[in-house]
């Protein structure tokens, strides 16, 4: 959330996911209870490992040791997926202390080592997902065939089982109704475009994660390249539709932002998807130095604070839909408040 990192304006985070299985037990999907928490109990002996501790410290949160509350929030901050808070038996997840990684344990398979960095850092990302593979691999018997590499519960995650993203702002692009284009080209090189939450999630607040799609022919290093040249190109589109806006609608886009701004600033009632198109106007607004007394930080933390269970967090009681958008009106001012 503190928006820095390399192209950090149009690239919000890279993240590396990698899939892992046991060899030694069945996959999630048809473990019994008593497998299942055979799987748990190796991943406590890993967190008392010091070739992790050496990396940082971590904590293990059991999930059905958390209130739903709890659940929800992981899910909005990205450490956890839907599938694990919702539907897994005996999941967990093993947190380091900066939150850049996440191991979910018992999701869709034994193992989901997530590396998050923010900005365009998917060199970075995928060597520290790779370090902490490694280390995993180095103690653990993994699910593995000398033809189809890494064994997954998913087909489409078979062989590498890496899943590269980068999650951008693409309000330009949307803008000046280029966006489709683009992600008819995107789908062409092997890649996915989804959105803030990944499979079958909206892309609400011009906000995309572009990802690869093929896991089987291709190496690691293949996968992150590739992912890496089309995001490079959509970062240039971006940022030339931006010129673009300012110089063909400059007075347009001005006021939009600005009218975006005031209203964040006053109104008393927010739903999150006018939240989220509104603050990514801001966003652009700070982009394009047409607003100048609110950081990017603020954004970034606000995208995260309008979710309804980080509200619900904040103002420590559980809070009905409409009283959601009260809330949620509320914290925006006072959050733009303190930046002015």
């Amino acid at each position: 959330m503190k928006g820095e990192g390399p192209e950090s304006d149009i690239v919000i985070s890279s993240r590396i996911r990698i899939a892992r299985n046991l060899c030694t037990h069945p996959f999630p999907m048809l473990a019994t209870n008593q497998q299942s928490l055979e799987v748990l109990d190796q991943v406590k002996e890993m967190y008392n490992e010091s070739e992790l501790n050496n990396i940082g410290q971590f904590e293990l949160l059991v999930l059905n040791e958390l209130s739903e509350l709890e659940k929800r929030v992981l899910v909005e901050k990205h450490l956890i997926s839907p599938g694990l808070a919702n539907e897994s038996r005996n999941g967990a997840v093993l947190l380091s202390e900066n939150e850049s990684l996440s191991i979910m344990v018992n999701e869709e398979d034994h193992f989901r080592i997530q590396c998050l960095y923010p900005g365009f850092q998917l060199g970075t990302t995928w060597e520290m997902a790779n370090r902490v593979d490694d280390i995993f691999e180095h103690h653990l018997d993994y699910a593995f065939d000398e033809k189809k590499g890494y064994l997954t519960s998913c087909p489409t995650n078979v062989g590498t089982g890496i899943r590269a993203s980068v999650m951008m702002h693409l309000p330009a692009l949307v803008l000046t109704q280029q966006m489709n284009r683009i992600l008819t080209a995107i789908t062409q090189v092997g890649l996915a475009v989804r959105g803030i939450y990944g499979e079958g999630s909206e892309a609400t607040g011009n906000i995309f994660q572009v990802s690869n799609q093929i896991t089987l022919g291709q190496s690691e290093q293949e996968i992150i390249d590739n992912l890496h040249s089309v995001a490079k190109q959509i970062i240039d589109h971006e940022r030339a539709a931006r010129e673009k806006l300012m110089q063909d609608s400059k007075t347009r886009i001005i006021d939009r932002v600005k009218r975006s701004y005031g209203i964040l600033k006053h109104a008393a009632i927010m739903d999150s998807k006018e939240a989220a198109q509104r603050l990514s106007d801001i966003r652009l607004g700070i982009d394009l130095s047409i607003i100048n007394d609110v950081n990017t930080n603020t954004m970034n933390e606000l995208m995260v604070m309008t979710q309804p269970g980080f509200l619900q967090q904040h103002f420590k009681t559980k809070l009905s839909p409409d009283d959601r958008d009260l809330c949620r009106a509320q914290l925006i001012r006072e959050k733009l408040n303190e930046g002015a």
